[in-house]
Formats: C-alpha cells, sequence, structure tokens
C-alpha cells in the first residue's frame, strides 16, 4: 500500500509512550515510527490519521497544527476489553496546494476502507470531509454522512470550498453520491432560514442541539444509517474545551459528544470517522483529553459491534406490518439487540436512487407512531428521496 505522504509519529510522543504502563493504548498500537516505518497493517482494524490542513478555514492566519500532546493524551489511556488492532498511521502533512492535501487524504482513506480498516482522521479543517466522502466514488454507489456541527455548511458552492461550505460541493458536484445528509446537534441562530428550508426542500435530517439533549438516543438510528461520521469540535459548548476552541456558551457537553462518537462506533456501516477543527495550544490540555475520550468511545463502540442486520433467516427478526393510508409500512426488529428497521420500497418504472429494497435504521418510537397512523418522518424523507 502506497501511504508516502504520510509522516511518522513524533519521536516525543514515542519516547513519552515508552514510560507508560503495558495496559494503556500506546502500548498496544501499530505504530508509524521513524525508526522502523510504516507497520504491517495485516489484522488491522482501525487506523489513526492526523492531517495537518487548515488553510480553507475561514478564519485561517497561518496556524500550523501539531497533534503530539493529542496522540500523548490518547496513549496514556488505558485499553478496553479490545479485539480490535489499532494503527497510528502518523500524519498527512500540508501540499503545497490544499488540493494536494485534499488527494492525500482522499487516497488513504480509500485504500483504508478498501481493506476494511476504519481511518479515524484527526484534522484541520472540516473541508476535509469533502476529501473523505470523494474517496467512496469507487467504493460505494450512494453514500450516507453524518455531521456532528452547530452548522450545516452549505454555503455558497459557487466560491472555493471553505470549512462552512463543503456541503455545497458535495451536493453539487458529480458524481452524485449522496443520498442522505443528516446534521446533529444543529443551533438554529447559526443557520439562516434559507439553509434549513434547502434542507427541508433536500429531505435531509436535522436535530436540534435541544432534542440531542434531551434524548440521546435519537442518536442511534441516524449513525446506524452512516458510512461516514464527521464532527466539528466548535459542537462542543466552550466550558468543555479549551480556550482557542471556545465557540459558544451552549452545545453538546463532554457526556454528550462522548455518547455520540460511541453510537458512531457501534454502526456497523460506518466506515470513516472524523474530528475536525482541533486547534493546537500548548496549554491547552483540557481539550487534548476530550478529543482522547472520543476517540476511545468510538474505539469501544467498534469492539460492541453486533451483526443484527441478516433478515434472511427469519429466526433472526420479527417483522411487523403497519398499514397508514394506502401506505403499508413494513417494520424488523432484531430479536439479537431489539434494534428496528423500516423498509423502503423498491417501485418499479422509478429512477429510485437505491436500486433494492433497502432497510432503513429506526426507532421502536417510529413503529409506535405509525400504529397511531403517525408516517415516520425518517421514513417519509428517505422514501421521497430514493425517488427524487
Amino acid at each position: 500500500m502506497n501511504f508516502n505522504f504520510l509522516s511518522p509519529v513524533s519521536d516525543s510522543v514515542l519516547a513519552h509512550s515508552e514510560l507508560l504502563s503495558q495496559q494503556t493504548i500506546g502500548k498496544k498500537l501499530k505504530i508509524h515510527s521513524e525508526k522502523y516505518g510504516l507497520p504491517d497493517l495485516d489484522g488491522v482494524q482501525l487506523a489513526i490519521i492526523g492531517i495537518k490542513e487548515n488553510r480553507n478555514d475561514v478564519n485561517y492566519i497561518g496556524s500550523e497544527l501539531n497533534y503530539n500532546d493529542l496522540r500523548k493524551t490518547l496513549y496514556s489511556l488505558f485499553a478496553g476489553n479490545w479485539y480490535t488492532i489499532i494503527a497510528d498511521l502518523g500524519d498527512i502533512e500540508p501540499g503545497e496546494s490544499t488540493e494536494d492535501s485534499y488527494y492525500a487524504l482522499r487516497t488513504s482513506v480509500e485504500l483504508l476502507v478498501e481493506k476494511k480498516i476504519i481511518p479515524i482522521i484527526i484534522g484541520g479543517s472540516q473541508d476535509l470531509t469533502y476529501a473523505n466522502y470523494r474517496a467512496y466514488d469507487n467504493l460505494q454507489p450512494m453514500v450516507n454522512i453524518v455531521n456532528v456541527d452547530t452548522n450545516f455548511d452549505l454555503g455558497d458552492s459557487s466560491q472555493p470550498i471553505k470549512n462552512n461550505s463543503y456541503l455545497g460541493k458535495i451536493i453539487l458536484e458529480e458524481p452524485y453520491n449522496l443520498f442522505n445528509y443528516s446534521t446533529i446537534g444543529y443551533q438554529t441562530y447559526f443557520n439562516s432560514q434559507e439553509e434549513i428550508d434547502l434542507m427541508e426542500r433536500l429531505y435531509f435530517e436535522a436535530y436540534r442541539l435541544g432534542e440531542i439533549s434531551n434524548n440521546i438516543n435519537r442518536v442511534e438510528p441516524v449513525m446506524r444509517d452512516a458510512h461516514i461520521v464527521t464532527i466539528d469540535l466548535k459542537s462542543v459548548r466552550a466550558a468543555e474545551v479549551g480556550e482557542r476552541l471556545k465557540f459558544t456558551p451552549n452545545g453538546l457537553d463532554g457526556k454528550e459528544i462522548c455518547a455520540i462518537t460511541r453510537y458512531a462506533g457501534i454502526s456497523n456501516k460506518v466506515s470513516s470517522f472524523g474530528i475536525y477543527e482541533y486547534q493546537y495550544s500548548q496549554k491547552d490540555t483540557l481539550t487534548a483529553m476530550l478529543v482522547a475520550q472520543m476517540i476511545w468511545y468510538f474505539i469501544e463502540g467498534v469492539n460492541c459491534r453486533v451483526k443484527d442486520d441478516d433478515f434472511l433467516n427469519s429466526d433472526n427478526y420479527l417483522k411487523y406490518n403497519v398499514l397508514i393510508e394506502n401506505e403499508e409500512l413494513i417494520f424488523f426488529k432484531s430479536i439479537k439487540t431489539g434494534r428496528w428497521w423500516v423498509e423502503i420500497p423498491f417501485l418499479a418504472n422509478v429512477n429510485n436512487k437505491l436500486k433494492k429494497h433497502t432497510l432503513l435504521p429506526c426507532a421502536h418510537e417510529d413503529y409506535v407512531a405509525a400504529t397511531e397512523g403517525k408516517t415516520p418522518e425518517r421514513w417519509y424523507k428517505a422514501y421521497r428521496k430514493n425517488n427524487f
């Protein structure tokens, strides 16, 4: 595998790791080092990649990125009862242009996902999500993205890409691979009414901060349907992060963001995961610890994955048919885990984006709503997008 654009983990991080307990993450990683080069990736299920690219940040003033403190903090955490093998592949250094950095990230993600290795990306400005998405051009006909963010990041697609406008590029640039885009934790006063209306017209999903804080479990079925998860650290409230990341007094707290990353890890479909807008500060141990714990919970989630979506054998599930007006909704419940799905029908002679009957993850509440004659919003949006 060609990872020539990856620089090794710093010797200072490796020296710090030498002093750690044998039970810590740092002692269990396969690490890209100057001395030994890239590790053998056979058997590896997760790979950490830093990318030091932030030139398309709208507030860019020439600041450089450094992940040494973050790595030292992550390495010092004790590993859970994990079966996965994890590698740290080092960092992608900034290219001559942002396009070079995008190419390096896109190539890295594509190579890893092809090998069934989940990249854990540490960035960098969130426009890098665009490069992550483009890595799936040859891997997945339709892609679902979940963004944990205060903003939709639609922006003006006619302008050069920025960290607050990458979604516009994803939607409008060929090839058109995006099926669903969900925003978790958005705050209305940071988004224009025009953007909110456009999200509705595109049948994308958007969950306000209050909805998530009141019921964190709403995140689970959304994550269960995602291929790419991208997190903007500005979605975390100011009290939980260091000085350079203080954006808003309202936001997700530490427990909530870690619960969200665990839900992302548990999802059998999530195949790449990114945390963006990390700002290095020499005295900022708080943000480094929070991001390290977010990564820890994502890895924990991956280790708790359960294969419960095999619906070829009727012994694995319960099936419920619910009639709403002239539409029959077919729900499935896993006997193993109790998780729910609802079928998106395939309509003949219609330009379906999904070329077969597809099961959409949902919650028990969606089934209950259907029995009361209410069409579940997630099903309705997916149904309309499929025939859009």
